[in-house]
């Protein structure tokens, strides 16, 4: 049974750091495409940053490029989103997914569909 949790969401003021973690269990993040999502209320859920086995590539959306980074350690089995210059637009429950496929649709613009999700963790950014 695979199973994702993230965690390390939280309050912030504008400005201010955070760093999420997704954890799998049942489920291998090696050669596997691992994706970070968000969704404000009343708002679609838009990715914000994909990776693909650890050091073979990454992709931020334009929103956050510069500000996130996603990395990746497959020994914990874990991949992180570190958040830095966070801003209110930011605030939105984050969610990881993750799907095996190749590295050329995991980073491509068109987001393709993730199979396994995490339960979501809300991030809260004021002004």
């Amino acid at each position: 049974q695979v199973r994702l949790e993230d965690s390390g969401g939280g309050s912030v003021q504008a400005g201010g750091t955070l760093r999420l973690s997704c954890v799998a269990s049942g489920y291998i993040f090696n050669d596997k495409c691992v994706a970070w999502f968000r969704q404000a209320p009343g708002k679609e859920r838009e990715r914000v940053a994909s990776i693909y086995n650890e050091d073979r590539g990454t992709r931020y959306e334009d929103s956050v490029k510069g500000r996130f980074t996603v990395s990746q350690d497959n020994a914990q089995n874990t991949v992180y989103l570190q958040m830095n210059s966070l801003k209110p637009e930011d605030t939105a429950k984050y969610y990881c997914a993750t799907r095996n496929i190749a590295r050329e649709i995991c980073l491509t613009e068109r987001v393709p569909d993730f199979r396994y999700w995490s339960q979501g963790t809300q991030v809260t950014v004021s002004s």
